[in-house]
């Protein structure tokens, strides 16, 4: 340390503490706004500044062995309460953001020790020099990227990996802060580059590693949408096909209808052909499909599946209240709809699979209440499952369907909620209704 007076000693503080929280919030995520957020820093910072100048005054070598930490464990509690971030990624954050206050500190440092006979000047004008090329690094290159690997690790990182990460931020932290003895002095710049670059190059190698892990999952996400689409066309083809094959047989049928409407018309048996028409009228009303809701492609989807589900021998039913306009895009509604309605039916044949006498029963419920969408589907499913973040595993609903339904969800505020109850798997969602 370069000492100085009360003053510069202040001037130091002050510009680590503006350092660490330019940079901090630079990288993350403040639940309030930003205006607030740097308004409750100022506060806090002023707030301490008269007890910094008071212990440095009066006990200078105990505030040189405690005081930044005591100070900086503040702004962490402080930075804690403003990210809206989870407590593990705030913590990384704050590491990796202590680890580059540490640079600038040992960098101002020592460029006043080499390069200026230890001028304190030199050293805060090299410290203002070092955070201002930090932070237009990181707002120009790493901002964007460091965001996508904050979501990345949220989704994708353990909780050992992320814990050994930060120890060795914050011991790297402490080598190049300690005091070193006069045998050190001579090899502390060799030391303290390495531990930089070495640490550095741990973060680099992880931050590198997660960033190809997210593209990775968003890839694997993106396959299933592709297969989730397939399988949408798959039924619709199979709708389409149903319908040829119903028109044909209308077709075929209304020519031998003719035939026998015209030789009653001809023996002049009127009520003969009475009869028959009504009787033809109906099967005609047998033989029409159900209408189960007012929305064109959510009826058309839901059709299918249903008549998937009955070839099955599975029980179905179905509460649909859907208007033609119901507020949530027709492709948005269906996407939910027909993974729902898929996952239910292989649940269904697992649990077939695993008790061949069990009775299987889907129940599908879709209502509107004011500005929400209420959707619950429950079907017999096996006994035991497999869960992971509170979402059930691929293999537990046939591999498609679950990100679907989350990535759509998400797009209304949405969260969905997936639990097993005794063998009847339970899905709930709630979507805001633009």
């Amino acid at each position: 340390m370069l000492g100085g007076s009360v003053f510069i000693s202040v001037i130091r503080m002050v510009l680590s503490f503006s350092g660490t929280i330019l940079l901090f919030m630079l990288m993350d995520e403040p639940k309030f706004s930003r205006k607030k957020t740097l308004a409750l820093y100022v506060g806090v910072c002023l707030a301490l500044l008269p007890l910094t100048c008071i212990w440095y005054r009066y006990s200078w070598s105990t505030f040189v062995r405690l005081g930044p930490i005591s100070l900086f464990t503040v702004l962490s509690l402080v930075s804690v309460y403003v990210s809206s971030t989870r407590i593990y990624l705030t913590l990384y954050k704050l590491a990796f953001t202590y680890y580059l206050m540490a640079f600038f500190i040992i960098g101002g440092i020592e460029i006043a020790t080499i390069f200026f006979d230890g001028n304190v000047w030199a050293d805060i004008v090299a410290r203002g020099i070092l955070v201002a090329v930090l932070a237009y690094f990181i707002n120009k290159y790493l901002r964007r990227f460091i965001h996508e690997f904050g979501i990345y690790l949220e989704s994708e990182l353990d909780r050992f990996s992320l814990a050994v990460l930060i120890i060795s931020l914050f011991f790297a932290i402490l080598f190049v802060l300690r005091p070193h003895n006069q045998e050190e002095m001579k090899y502390r710049l060799l030391q303290i580059t390495a531990i930089f670059f070495l640490v550095g190059l741990l973060q680099i190698m992880v931050f590198r590693l997660y960033l190809h892990i997210g593209k990775e999952s968003e890839y694997r996400t993106e396959n299933q949408l592709m297969q989730m689409n397939h399988r949408l066309l798959e039924r619709q083809l199979e709708f389409l096909e149903e319908s040829v094959e119903a028109g044909r047989r209308i077709r075929h049928d209304a020519r031998h209808h003719n035939i026998i409407i015209a030789e009653y018309a001809r023996r002049g048996q009127n009520s003969e052909l009475l009869k028959y028409l009504g009787e033809y009228e109906k099967n005609m009303d047998e033989g029409t499909a159900p209408v189960i809701c007012g929305n064109i492609a959510v009826n058309n989807i839901l059709s299918a599946y249903t008549g998937k589900a009955k070839k099955e021998r599975i029980k179905v039913l179905l509460d649909i209240q859907v208007e033609k306009e119901c507020g949530i895009r027709d492709i948005d509604l269906v996407t939910v709809l027909s993974n729902a309605y898929e996952n239910a039916i292989y649940g269904c044949l697992e649990a077939r699979k695993q008790a061949p006498e069990r009775e299987c029963t889907i129940n599908l419920l879709v209502k509107r209440k004011s500005n929400k969408l209420v959707i619950y589907c429950s079907n017999t499913c096996r006994m035991e499952t497999s869960f992971k973040n509170g979402y059930p595993k691929p293999e537990f609903t046939g591999g498609i369907g679950v990100s679907s339904i989350v990535k759509t969800a998400k797009k209304y505020g949405g969260e969905p909620d997936f639990k097993n109850d005794g063998g009847v798997f339970i899905f709930r969602l709630l979507m805001n209704v633009p």
